[in-house]
């Protein structure tokens, strides 16, 4: 019996499981792994007033695809014995393994940050009733607001996203002049959304903002946060100070940095330093040859040609190719499938959106642009589980 292990319990990992489970031959058995029994998907968009989220029973869903469960977690990863420890003290073998975990918001690098600290996330579905309830605080007090992300940052278009639509939403309640928004963010320049721009991001973005009057402090460094005060510093190109701000806030949505799971931390040759999963160009571990990994848990890298920012489109393409290589492995083949690094980024703009779209493929023709239309806004709900709809091509 070949046994295939798949850690992580969100999109990524029901994506995987499905397409395995509808390319798996009689002898091949494949389990998931999850750190709880449910699945729950945090807000696709930064829907500040959602009441709840999507979720189902994962045991009754991977039951109908022949897919084995687990929700005892993982508590370490053993891959020069092959083995996971997992949470309950039990290990699971495999032959194959393919870590699609999700990764761990780094709120505890900046002192004050998350939702512990004074700072709203959407990073998590856990972190929607706190998010809910600071808002209904800010339309029973309304005050400033500050959104954006941190330093060390990869995802930066739901900060976009909840800055336009928190200014639709205090507009559309009559409080937007009694609530100054600020937005604060380390990239280089507004628009830049972590990939350097695409077509003139910066400009449609700059002009979103100047027509809303947000105001925005790019190049920012979050030192520290405090009850109602933020605390940040703008930075030259060359990283000297040239500005210090002690901004008050009554609500604030910052996206912090992302670390790797704990599971994999520390494990040299397979983990980066961030705890990310280090991978060659077809997804596989480039120490251990059974190990995969797709997802927003591969580390950014040029062997990879991969970039911080994993977006659901990029994900989408990840897992097909794992797939791919994952069955010409078994079959006594050296798999070469790479994964397509395309990006399409959708922003909510309130009641109409921004789609920014980037295709790095010079084969084909140039496929660089923006655009504003109603569409977005339904496209970016859909996004996070674009993939359960997608069957994975030539692999049935």
């Amino acid at each position: 019996m070949t046994r295939i292990v798949i850690l992580g319990g969100g999109t990524t990992g029901l994506l995987a499981a499905q397409g395995l489970a509808e390319i798996a031959r009689e002898d091949e058995q494949i389990t998931l792994v999850a750190e709880r029994a449910e699945f729950r998907a945090a807000p696709g968009t930064s829907w500040i007033s959602a009441r709840s989220c999507a979720h189902f029973d994962l045991a009754q869903t991977l039951q109908r695809k022949g897919v084995g469960f687990s929700a005892a977690g993982a508590k370490r990863l053993h891959p020069e014995r092959n083995q996971l420890e997992l949470g309950d003290g039990g290990f699971l073998g495999y032959d194959i393994v393919l870590i699609a975990a999700g990764p761990q918001p780094a709120f505890d690098e900046v002192a004050g940050l998350g939702p512990a600290g004074y700072t709203q996330s959407l990073c998590h579905a856990d972190h929607l009733t706190d998010c809910v309830r600071a808002w209904d605080r800010l339309l029973a007090d309304p005050g400033p607001v500050i959104v954006g992300a941190v330093q060390g940052a990869s995802c930066f278009a739901p900060a976009y996203e909840s800055a336009l639509r928190i200014d639709a939403e205090l507009r559309r309640h009559g409080l937007r002049e009694a609530a100054p928004i600020t937005f604060v963010t380390p990239e280089p320049f507004l628009g830049d959304l972590g990939v350097g721009g695409i077509d003139d991001s910066q400009a449609r973005l700059e002009r979103a903002f100047v027509s809303r009057k947000i105001a925005w402090i790019e190049r920012a460094r979050v030192d520290r946060v405090q009850n109602g005060t933020m605390h940040v510093r703008r930075l030259d190109p060359q990283g000297a100070c040239t500005g210090r701000y002690a901004l008050r806030f009554h609500y604030s949505m910052m996206m912090p940095p992302f670390r790797g799971i704990a599971a994999v931390a520390g494990i040299q040759g397979l983990a980066d330093e961030h705890g990310f999963i280090v991978v060659d160009e077809t997804l596989r571990n480039p120490r251990y040859r059974n190990l995969y990994a797709a997802g927003a848990t591969v580390a950014a890298g040029k062997s990879a040609q991969s970039h911080p920012h994993k977006s659901a489109y990029i994900i989408d393409g990840m897992v097909d190719a794992v797939l791919r290589n994952i069955r010409e492995q078994l079959d006594g083949r050296e798999p070469v499938t790479r994964p397509s690094w395309s990006a399409a980024h959708l922003a909510d703009l309130g009641s109409a959106g921004l789609s920014f779209i980037a295709d790095p493929h010079a084969s084909l023709a140039p496929q660089h642009g923006v655009g504003a239309a109603d569409w977005v806004h339904m496209s970016r709900c859909a996004a996070c589980d674009i993939g359960q709809a997608t069957q994975p091509l030539g692999l049935r």
